[in-house]
Parts: structure tokens; C-alpha cells; sequence
């Protein structure tokens, strides 16, 4: 009776857990852990504990590898999906956090271009110095002049 319900199950199109991993490129402990997460659901467990998905749980697994691959984070993720289950439009959010994104990495690229140029002058500052005596007490008098006295750039 069972295995009759579980060969009616894949009849009806629904995947074992294996199947939608396979088919969506992820492991089973992926589609696990998304399931913790709230971002998938199973159509059906069975009384013996399997999970079964509907065909299109496909297509929300690799939309979440996907935005994945853009640097979206898991519970942004989670905000698109619960904002397009109740029916609203998912895109605007999308876009508000690319923006968001985008102007993170803006000021990350300022921070480390300036830091780039500081250790550019540095380099240039300490090129014609002497080295250390090793038996002074400063473990590398470079490193401690900045903290010390930090270079103007």
C-alpha cells in the first residue's frame, strides 16, 4: 500500500528529494538547508519521513542559486520570495537591494583604492631606509612608525 502511494506520488509529477537536487544542480543537504530557511517547502512528506516537491520547486531552487550568484544573501533571498507570496511584485525590492549593492561596493572600492595609494606611499617611503639593527629593541621600526605616526598620503 506504501510503495503504491510513493509510485502514485512520482506519477503525479511531485520529485524526491534526490530527484529535485539532481535536477536543480544542488546537493540534498542543500534543499535541506534552504528548507530550514523557510525558502522551500516539500508538497508532501511521507509517513516514512520523505520529502516529495512539486516540478516547480525546480525552478525556485535555481532562481535562489542565482541570486545567490549575484551576492544576494540568503535572507534577502528569503525577503523576494515571502514579498512574491503575497502576491506583490518581487522586482522592485530586487532592484532596491542591487542598488544597495552596488553603492556597498562604490564605497569599498574608494576604501581600498585609498588604502592602496597609502601602501603605495609607504613602500616608496621605506625603500631608501636602512634596516633595523636586530638587536634593538623594535621588532620592525616600519610597522611601528605607523602606528606611531601614521604617513600622510
Amino acid at each position: 500500500m506504501v510503495q503504491k502511494m510513493y509510485s502514485v506520488l512520482s506519477q503525479n509529477g511531485l520529485l524526491k528529494i534526490g530527484e529535485l537536487a539532481e535536477q536543480a544542480d544542488v546537493a540534498v543537504g542543500t534543499v535541506r538547508y534552504y528548507e530550514t530557511l523557510m525558502l522551500l517547502e516539500p508538497a508532501y512528506r511521507g509517513e516514512n519521513g520523505y520529502r516529495y516537491y512539486a516540478p516547480d520547486a525546480v525552478k525556485r531552487l535555481k532562481f535562489i542559486r542565482k541570486a545567490q550568484s549575484l551576492q544576494f544573501s540568503l535572507s534577502e533571498i528569503q525577503q523576494v520570495l515571502g514579498i512574491r507570496e503575497q502576491g506583490k511584485a518581487a522586482c522592485p525590492i530586487v532592484q532596491d537591494l542591487l542598488n544597495q549593492k552596488i553603492s556597498f561596493l562604490e564605497k569599498q572600492i574608494y576604501r581600498m583604492k585609498t588604502l592602496k595609494a597609502e601602501l603605495e606611499a609607504y613602500r616608496e617611503h621605506w625603500a631608501e631606509r636602512p634596516l633595523d639593527d636586530p638587536h634593538s629593541q623594535e621588532l620592525c621600526s616600519l610597522i611601528e612608525q605607523v602606528a606611531d605616526n601614521h604617513l600622510a598620503t
